[in-house]
């Protein structure tokens, strides 16, 4: 008579992707999302024993990353540079349609009117989209996840809000872009 040892049940997981909690799932349904880059380093798991969330790279889930790829870098190694530009993208948007306006009208009335009107507003939008773009390409190389804010570049302050809140920075840089905005409006 043969007796069978019961199998070790393994805890089921939940994890975050584009700000969902997914979940329960077995181990085994997690590990081809690790392995194709689907769930990274900092994806935000969980399961039974944990007191709160925790990023992927600090459980026992580790051992399904790519060991050649190096973790993304935190929010005070990544560069903030280009984002400081973006943060005063408006004045600047409006020096270049200033620039542009006296290019194409002589007159500093003319220059003044088409600024005032928004004939060359696209100007600053442009500017400021290109800018995110830029940006989240940047963070992308640092190796960040920008999967939850990606799709806002095109709206920049809820980009750099939800930019700052994924590399736990301060919203120093949000607030600047709202202030340089309306600025601009009041002028």
């Amino acid at each position: 008579m043969t007796t069978s040892t019961p199998s070790v049940e393994r805890p089921s997981w939940f994890y975050e992707l584009k700000g969902q909690r997914i979940g329960p799932v077995p181990e085994s349904a997690l590990i081809p999302l690790i392995q194709n880059g689907t769930l990274g380093h900092d994806t935000a798991v969980w399961r039974q024993g944990f007191s709160g969330w925790q990023a992927l790279a600090q459980t026992e889930l580790h051992a399904y990353l790519d060991q050649n790829t190096p973790p993304p870098l935190t929010g005070h190694q990544v560069n903030n540079t280009l984002v400081w530009v973006l943060a005063f993208a408006p004045l600047i948007g409006l020096i270049l349609e200033y620039f542009i306006a006296g290019m194409v009208h002589r007159s500093e009335y003319r220059v003044e009117r088409a600024v005032s009107e928004g004939e060359f507003w696209y100007i600053t939008l442009l500017l400021n989209i290109a800018l995110s773009l830029w940006d989240e390409r940047r963070l992308k190389q640092a190796g960040v996840s920008t999967a939850r804010f990606r799709g806002w570049v095109w709206l920049v302050p809820v980009y750099l809000f939800q930019r700052a809140k994924a590399l736990q920075q301060n919203l120093a840089y949000f607030i600047v872009w709202l202030v340089c905005f309306a600025l601009i409006l009041a002028a």
